[in-house]
Protein backbone atom coordinates (compact mmCIF):
# COMPACT_ATOMS: atom_id res chain seq x y z
CA UNK A 1 0.00 0.00 0.00
CA UNK A 2 1.61 3.39 -0.80
CA UNK A 3 1.88 6.02 1.52
CA UNK A 4 2.92 8.35 -0.98
CA UNK A 5 0.56 10.87 -2.36
CA UNK A 6 0.62 11.82 -6.32
CA UNK A 7 -0.10 15.10 -7.87
CA UNK A 8 -1.17 14.52 -11.06
CA UNK A 9 -1.02 18.14 -13.57
CA UNK A 10 -3.51 17.43 -16.15
CA UNK A 11 -5.55 18.99 -18.97
CA UNK A 12 -2.34 19.17 -21.43
CA UNK A 13 -4.93 17.44 -22.98
CA UNK A 14 -7.92 15.90 -21.18
CA UNK A 15 -8.20 12.93 -22.97
CA UNK A 16 -4.53 11.63 -22.39
CA UNK A 17 -4.30 12.83 -18.61
CA UNK A 18 -8.06 10.50 -17.86
CA UNK A 19 -6.02 7.84 -20.37
CA UNK A 20 -3.10 7.95 -18.24
CA UNK A 21 -5.09 7.79 -14.83
CA UNK A 22 -6.69 4.64 -16.56
CA UNK A 23 -3.45 3.10 -17.25
CA UNK A 24 -2.21 3.29 -13.38
CA UNK A 25 -5.66 2.36 -11.91
CA UNK A 26 -5.47 -1.38 -14.29
CA UNK A 27 -1.57 -1.99 -13.73
CA UNK A 28 -1.45 -0.54 -10.35
CA UNK A 29 -0.64 -3.89 -7.83
CA UNK A 30 -3.78 -3.19 -5.70
CA UNK A 31 -6.04 -5.76 -4.53
CA UNK A 32 -8.86 -3.41 -3.31
CA UNK A 33 -10.03 -0.28 -3.41
CA UNK A 34 -7.33 1.14 -0.50
CA UNK A 35 -4.51 -0.61 -2.03
CA UNK A 36 -4.46 1.99 -4.62
CA UNK A 37 -2.53 5.63 -4.69
CA UNK A 38 -3.93 8.57 -3.11
CA UNK A 39 -4.04 11.06 -5.84
CA UNK A 40 -4.55 14.45 -6.22
CA UNK A 41 -5.74 15.67 -9.61
CA UNK A 42 -5.26 19.70 -11.02
CA UNK A 43 -6.85 19.96 -14.13
CA UNK A 44 -5.97 22.90 -16.28
CA UNK A 45 -6.92 22.77 -19.96
CA UNK A 46 -6.65 27.11 -20.10
CA UNK A 47 -2.60 25.85 -19.92
CA UNK A 48 -1.57 27.62 -23.26
CA UNK A 49 -0.69 25.14 -25.67
CA UNK A 50 2.87 24.17 -25.25
CA UNK A 51 3.74 23.50 -28.34
CA UNK A 52 2.84 27.22 -29.74
CA UNK A 53 4.55 28.61 -26.66
CA UNK A 54 8.07 26.56 -27.11
CA UNK A 55 7.78 27.88 -31.00
CA UNK A 56 7.13 31.42 -30.55
CA UNK A 57 3.54 31.06 -31.90
CA UNK A 58 1.47 31.75 -28.38
CA UNK A 59 2.07 33.01 -25.20
CA UNK A 60 4.40 31.26 -22.86
CA UNK A 61 2.82 28.02 -20.85
CA UNK A 62 5.96 28.15 -17.99
CA UNK A 63 4.29 30.29 -15.74
CA UNK A 64 0.95 28.39 -15.29
CA UNK A 65 2.58 25.29 -15.17
CA UNK A 66 5.27 26.49 -12.57
CA UNK A 67 1.97 27.81 -10.67
CA UNK A 68 0.29 24.75 -10.73
CA UNK A 69 3.20 22.35 -9.88
CA UNK A 70 4.08 24.30 -7.00
CA UNK A 71 0.18 23.97 -6.03
CA UNK A 72 -0.14 20.42 -6.05
CA UNK A 73 3.09 20.09 -4.03
CA UNK A 74 1.15 22.85 -1.31
CA UNK A 75 -1.86 20.49 -1.25
CA UNK A 76 0.44 17.62 -0.40
CA UNK A 77 1.61 15.70 -3.52
CA UNK A 78 4.40 14.05 -2.72
CA UNK A 79 5.31 12.76 -6.23
CA UNK A 80 4.61 14.86 -9.03
CA UNK A 81 3.64 13.51 -12.34
CA UNK A 82 2.09 15.63 -15.61
CA UNK A 83 1.38 13.69 -19.01
CA UNK A 84 2.25 16.14 -21.39
CA UNK A 85 5.85 15.55 -23.01
CA UNK A 86 6.03 19.21 -24.36
CA UNK A 87 5.28 20.68 -21.21
CA UNK A 88 8.58 19.33 -19.68
CA UNK A 89 10.73 21.48 -22.12
CA UNK A 90 9.38 24.21 -19.63
CA UNK A 91 9.53 22.12 -16.49
CA UNK A 92 13.12 21.42 -16.47
CA UNK A 93 13.66 25.34 -16.85
CA UNK A 94 12.40 25.35 -13.05
CA UNK A 95 13.10 21.96 -11.91
CA UNK A 96 15.16 22.23 -9.11
CA UNK A 97 12.41 24.91 -7.58
CA UNK A 98 10.10 22.26 -7.30
CA UNK A 99 9.99 20.84 -3.07
CA UNK A 100 9.09 17.51 -4.48
CA UNK A 101 10.31 14.38 -6.56
CA UNK A 102 8.92 14.89 -10.05
CA UNK A 103 8.60 11.76 -12.51
CA UNK A 104 10.07 12.62 -15.40
CA UNK A 105 8.07 11.63 -18.46
CA UNK A 106 10.96 11.81 -21.20
CA UNK A 107 13.19 9.75 -19.36
CA UNK A 108 10.94 7.44 -18.35
CA UNK A 109 9.60 7.00 -21.98
CA UNK A 110 13.76 6.94 -22.95
CA UNK A 111 14.63 4.13 -20.66
CA UNK A 112 11.00 1.99 -22.01
CA UNK A 113 12.41 2.50 -25.38
CA UNK A 114 15.76 1.57 -24.72
CA UNK A 115 14.21 -1.52 -22.96
CA UNK A 116 12.53 -2.61 -26.08
CA UNK A 117 14.61 -2.44 -28.81
CA UNK A 118 17.69 -4.65 -29.79
CA UNK A 119 18.85 -1.87 -32.12
CA UNK A 120 18.76 0.88 -29.78
CA UNK A 121 16.88 2.84 -31.51
CA UNK A 122 13.49 3.98 -32.85
CA UNK A 123 11.24 6.23 -34.42
CA UNK A 124 10.37 9.32 -32.24
CA UNK A 125 6.33 10.64 -33.08
CA UNK A 126 5.82 13.76 -31.35
CA UNK A 127 4.76 17.19 -31.61
CA UNK A 128 5.88 20.22 -33.53
CA UNK A 129 7.19 21.82 -30.09
CA UNK A 130 8.90 18.27 -29.22
CA UNK A 131 10.69 17.82 -31.80
CA UNK A 132 11.87 21.43 -32.15
CA UNK A 133 12.94 21.24 -28.55
CA UNK A 134 15.04 18.47 -29.18
CA UNK A 135 14.23 17.18 -25.32
CA UNK A 136 14.07 13.50 -26.33
CA UNK A 137 17.37 13.11 -28.14
CA UNK A 138 19.33 15.13 -25.92
CA UNK A 139 18.06 12.90 -22.81
CA UNK A 140 18.99 9.98 -24.98
CA UNK A 141 22.43 10.81 -26.06
CA UNK A 142 22.96 10.42 -22.25
CA UNK A 143 21.85 6.99 -22.08
CA UNK A 144 23.58 5.79 -25.24
CA UNK A 145 20.06 5.99 -27.24
CA UNK A 146 18.76 7.30 -30.39
CA UNK A 147 15.90 8.56 -32.23
CA UNK A 148 15.48 8.37 -35.80
CA UNK A 149 13.42 11.11 -37.38
CA UNK A 150 9.58 11.39 -39.95
CA UNK A 151 10.48 13.76 -42.44
CA UNK A 152 8.99 16.69 -43.00
CA UNK A 153 5.66 16.02 -44.54
CA UNK A 154 5.09 12.66 -41.74
CA UNK A 155 5.60 15.41 -38.98
CA UNK A 156 2.73 16.94 -40.61
CA UNK A 157 0.46 13.77 -40.52
CA UNK A 158 1.91 13.40 -37.05
CA UNK A 159 0.65 16.55 -35.80
CA UNK A 160 -2.84 16.16 -37.32
CA UNK A 161 -3.00 12.76 -34.97
CA UNK A 162 -2.56 15.22 -32.00
CA UNK A 163 -5.31 17.33 -33.26
CA UNK A 164 -7.57 14.61 -34.14
CA UNK A 165 -7.39 13.33 -30.61
CA UNK A 166 -7.80 16.48 -29.15
CA UNK A 167 -11.10 17.24 -31.03
CA UNK A 168 -12.32 13.79 -30.47
CA UNK A 169 -11.91 12.42 -34.09
CA UNK A 170 -10.41 8.92 -33.12
CA UNK A 171 -11.41 7.22 -35.86
CA UNK A 172 -9.14 9.65 -38.56
CA UNK A 173 -6.64 10.07 -35.60
CA UNK A 174 -6.19 6.03 -36.19
CA UNK A 175 -6.56 6.22 -40.14
CA UNK A 176 -3.69 8.99 -40.64
CA UNK A 177 -1.68 7.26 -37.49
CA UNK A 178 -2.26 3.62 -39.36
CA UNK A 179 -0.79 5.24 -42.77
CA UNK A 180 2.27 7.30 -41.53
CA UNK A 181 3.47 3.97 -39.23
CA UNK A 182 3.19 2.42 -42.24
CA UNK A 183 5.15 4.55 -44.31
CA UNK A 184 8.00 4.57 -41.47
CA UNK A 185 8.11 1.21 -41.21
CA UNK A 186 8.60 0.52 -45.01
CA UNK A 187 11.61 2.71 -44.82
CA UNK A 188 13.05 1.42 -41.26
CA UNK A 189 11.09 -1.44 -39.43
CA UNK A 190 12.13 -0.16 -36.00
CA UNK A 191 9.74 0.10 -33.16
CA UNK A 192 7.74 3.28 -32.49
CA UNK A 193 7.82 5.44 -29.70
CA UNK A 194 5.30 7.98 -28.99
CA UNK A 195 6.68 11.19 -27.12
CA UNK A 196 3.31 12.86 -26.87
CA UNK A 197 0.43 11.41 -24.89
CA UNK A 198 -2.12 12.31 -27.52
CA UNK A 199 -0.40 9.65 -29.93
CA UNK A 200 -1.06 6.42 -27.96
CA UNK A 201 -4.62 7.17 -28.14
CA UNK A 202 -4.36 7.00 -31.96
CA UNK A 203 -2.26 4.54 -32.31
CA UNK A 204 -4.76 2.02 -30.46
CA UNK A 205 -7.46 3.10 -32.79
CA UNK A 206 -4.80 2.26 -35.71
CA UNK A 207 -5.28 -1.08 -35.44
CA UNK A 208 -0.96 -1.60 -35.52
CA UNK A 209 0.62 -4.16 -33.21
CA UNK A 210 1.18 -2.89 -29.68
CA UNK A 211 4.62 -4.82 -29.34
CA UNK A 212 5.72 -2.88 -31.48
CA UNK A 213 5.60 0.75 -30.31
CA UNK A 214 6.06 2.27 -27.00
CA UNK A 215 3.78 4.95 -25.00
CA UNK A 216 4.89 7.85 -22.76
CA UNK A 217 1.62 7.19 -20.92
CA UNK A 218 2.42 3.67 -20.17
CA UNK A 219 5.89 4.55 -19.66
CA UNK A 220 5.03 7.75 -17.07
CA UNK A 221 2.46 4.87 -15.32
CA UNK A 222 5.06 2.83 -14.90
CA UNK A 223 7.79 5.07 -13.38
CA UNK A 224 4.96 6.15 -11.20
CA UNK A 225 3.94 2.97 -9.89
CA UNK A 226 7.57 2.05 -8.89
CA UNK A 227 8.25 5.58 -7.45
CA UNK A 228 4.68 4.82 -5.51
CA UNK A 229 5.41 1.33 -4.59
CA UNK A 230 8.99 0.74 -4.28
Amino acid sequence: MPEKVLGVLGGMGPAACAEFLRILARDAPAKDDSQHPKIIMLSDPETPDRSDGLMGLGPDPLPVIRKNLLQLAEWGADILAVPCNTAHYFIDRFRDEIPVPLVHIVEATVEAAKELSKGNCSWLLATDGTQKSLIYPSYAEKVHYHFAKPSEEQQQKIQSCVRYVKAGDMKTAGEVMRDVVSELWRERDIPVTMGCTELPLAYEASGLPLDHQVSSLKALSDACIKALYD
